[in-house]
C-alpha cells in the first residue's frame, strides 16, 4: 500500500448522506488520493469534491466510478480487491433494510477480509481510519497464505 491510497466509497441509499457528509469534511486529505466509487455514489462524491475544488480554483477531481451496486459494481469492487488496486474500503452500508442485491454485499465484504482490506462499514471506523499515522504513509498489510487451500486435493 503507497502513501496515496486507493480509496473505495460506498453506500447504500440511506447513507448515502452520512457518506456524502464524511467525505466533505474529509475532502482536503481525500483529494490527494485514488477514489474508486460505485454508480450513483460515484456521481454525488465526484460533484461534492468539484463543487468544492472549483471554490479554489483546482483542477477537477476524477473519481472511477464503476456500476451501480445492484448492477454490477459491488461484483467489480470485489475484482479489484481481489486483483490488490483497492487499499481501503469504505462502505457505509443500511443494516436496517434488505438489499435486492444482498448476496452481492455480502460477497463483496466477504472478499475485503479474504484479501486484508481495511474495511469501515460506519462512519466512526472511518474517522478511525483516516486519522490513523498509518494513512499517511505506506503501509504493508499482512496476507493470510491461501497456498494450502489452492492446493488442496479434491476428487
Amino acid at each position: 500500500m503507497e502513501k496515496k491510497k486507493r480509496i473505495a466509497l460506498v453506500a447504500h441509499d440511506n447513507r448515502k448522506k452520512d457518506l456524502l457528509e464524511w467525505v466533505d469534511w474529509n475532502r482536503e486529505i481525500l483529494c490527494n488520493h485514488h477514489l474508486i466509487c460505485t454508480g450513483t455514489t460515484g456521481k454525488l462524491v465526484e460533484n461534492l469534491l468539484n463543487t468544492r475544488q472549483n471554490e479554489k480554483r483546482r483542477e477537477p477531481i476524477a473519481i472511477k466510478k464503476l456500476k451501480s451496486g445492484p448492477l454490477g459494481g459491488d461484483q467489480q469492487l470485489g475484482a479489484m480487491i481481489s486483483e490488490g488496486n483497492i487499499d481501503i474500503l469504505i462502505f457505509l452500508w443500511d443494516p436496517m433494510q434488505q438489499q435486492p442485491h444482498d448476496v452481492d454485499v455480502k460477497a463483496l465484504l466477504r472478499i475485503a477480509v479474504v484479501y486484508n482490506v481495511t474495511t469501515a462499514s460506519n462512519r466512526a471506523t472511518a474517522d478511525f481510519i483516516i486519522s490513523s499515522k498509518l494513512f499517511k504513509e505506506a503501509y504493508q498489510p499482512m496476507l493470510k497464505d491461501y497456498s494450502k487451500y489452492i492446493m488442496r486435493h479434491t476428487e
